[in-house]
């Protein structure tokens, strides 16, 4: 049995489904009853409910399972003392596996919330259990926040410049890849960057959604202040919305690429491409 922590969320959710498909029995952890037959549905064959930010919910949760695969809730100020108590319910229950779904290039000090995933990699290192580190690039599935304006207007906005590089990846490619690492044992104790075939410009991704659709989309930068005041009107705040300004002014000055080569073998086929991802999207 494997536990999957942040079970509700799009990408527990995924790696469950993943898991699955492949007759692998898994446990997901959700924070609210009513998440639980979703997950069940998508094919955990049990569930658990808890908070990961309580005293006692991950030991129990850790209970009578072989490995873990980690997912923290998003942007959460808590990443690194939920990871810690993480670490000391799978020491108690003498795991075999800790899979950690962190982030590419959490070395980056200047984006926070990458950051704190560094330093609960750190703390896993010293854990001594087996530990196998995930770094997914952003996903492509992050477009369906601005899908409908796509469509109603034909332009794709950012918050950062046009020409800014992004690895995209897609989130099932995530979920195939992981439910590998989890069950290859050839595969534990890797650090891996999970990456789409290649980098794109948000020039780039306009091009190819105007192919895509038939229509064209135009890519088109918008002041930082401008996303920060409607992302403030969308209810987003606090050490969220501060890691997503700082993120971004990341964005605009570096980029955010890495290779596609890794999760290719990982899949063992070559991984989803954007144009591939947006064909799914378009109603048949």
């Amino acid at each position: 049995m494997i536990l999957v922590t942040g079970a509700a969320g799009k990408s527990g959710t995924a790696v469950i489904r993943a898991l699955a498909a492949q007759g692998v029995p898994a446990r997901g952890l959700v924070r609210r009853p009513e998440q639980e037959a979703p997950l069940l549905a998508a094919g955990a064959v049990e569930t658990e409910v808890g908070d990961m930010r309580h005293p006692g919910s991950l030991a129990q949760a850790c209970r009578g399972v072989d490995a873990v695969y980690h997912i923290c809730p998003n942007m959460s100020p808590d990443e690194q003392e939920i990871g810690a108590r993480l670490i000391a319910a799978a020491q108690e229950q003498r795991l075999s596996h800790i899979v950690y779904h962190s982030v590419l290039h959490p070395q980056v000090e200047a984006m926070p919330h990458h950051w704190a995933k560094m330093r609960v990699e750190e703390m896993l290192f010293t854990a001594g259990l087996p530990v196998t580190i995930l770094q997914p690039a952003a996903y492509m599935q992050n477009i369906a926040g601005v899908w409908g304006q796509i469509l109603d207007e034909g332009i794709y906005r950012v918050p950062y410049p046009v020409e800014t590089r992004i690895s995209l990846v897609d989130l099932e490619d995530v979920a195939q890849a992981a439910a590998r690492v989890l069950t290859d044992p050839d595969l534990r104790g890797g650090t891996y960057e999970l990456c789409g075939p290649q980098p794109l410009s948000q020039a780039d991704v306009a091009a190819i959604l105007s192919k895509t659709l038939g229509r064209r989309v135009r890519a088109e930068a918008i002041d930082p202040l401008e996303w920060r005041q409607g992302a403030e009107a969308a209810g987003i705040g606090g050490y969220q919305l501060d890691g997503l300004l700082k993120m971004f002014d990341y964005y605009r000055q570096v980029g955010f690429t890495g290779s596609g080569w890794l999760l290719a073998q990982l899949l063992g086929r070559p991984a989803t491409t954007f144009e591939q991802f947006i064909q799914r999207l378009i109603p048949t």
